[in-house]
């Protein structure tokens, strides 16, 4: 018995993004915040400062800052989220984190959609938000040799 001939997969073109990217969270008032791409990482994971659980009448909610600038404590920009889950995460440096996960819409260029992020402390980071491959899968090629084709998400753009 012989197979039916296959269809040729069509081929969705994808916009290429660099190892690092501008983006942005419209619903947490963060205009631009340079992201790690890492496709090694499963979840994405957010610097969150003052991280606390507040339980209400719906549920969990994390209360902490963002601080979208690399090294820098200003601006410092209040947000909350329900919790829709908690993840047991291994960290780079091999430790065990249990850590709340949040969802947000996330803007990269032209792109918006909703992702989860995990909310621990990225101090010791050199990026205050990391991009899993969760979050990018099947939207995104990644070129690691370049950065910032996206652009800035607050950038004027030129009139064509």
């Amino acid at each position: 018995m012989s197979r039916p001939p296959t269809r040729p997969r069509r081929r969705v073109p994808r916009t290429t993004i660099g190892w690092r990217e501008w983006v942005s969270f419209p619903e947490l008032g963060v205009d631009a915040i340079k992201a790690k791409v890492d496709t090694g990482a499963r979840t994405s994971a957010l610097h969150a400062h003052r991280l606390r659980v507040v339980e209400t009448d719906a549920g969990p909610v994390a209360r902490f800052e963002i601080h979208p600038i690399q090294k820098r404590r200003t601006p410092s920009i209040p947000a909350e989220l329900p919790i829709t889950d908690w993840r047991n995460i291994r960290s780079s440096n091999g430790l065990h984190q249990r850590r709340p996960v949040v969802v947000t819409e996330l803007v990269a260029g032209d792109e918006r959609w909703e992702v989860e992020l995990t909310l621990t402390s990225r101090d010791e980071m050199g990026f205050r938000l990391l991009l899993g491959r969760t979050a990018i899968g099947g939207r995104f090629l990644v070129d690691v040799s370049r950065s910032y084709l996206l652009g800035r998400p607050d950038a004027v753009q030129p009139s064509s």
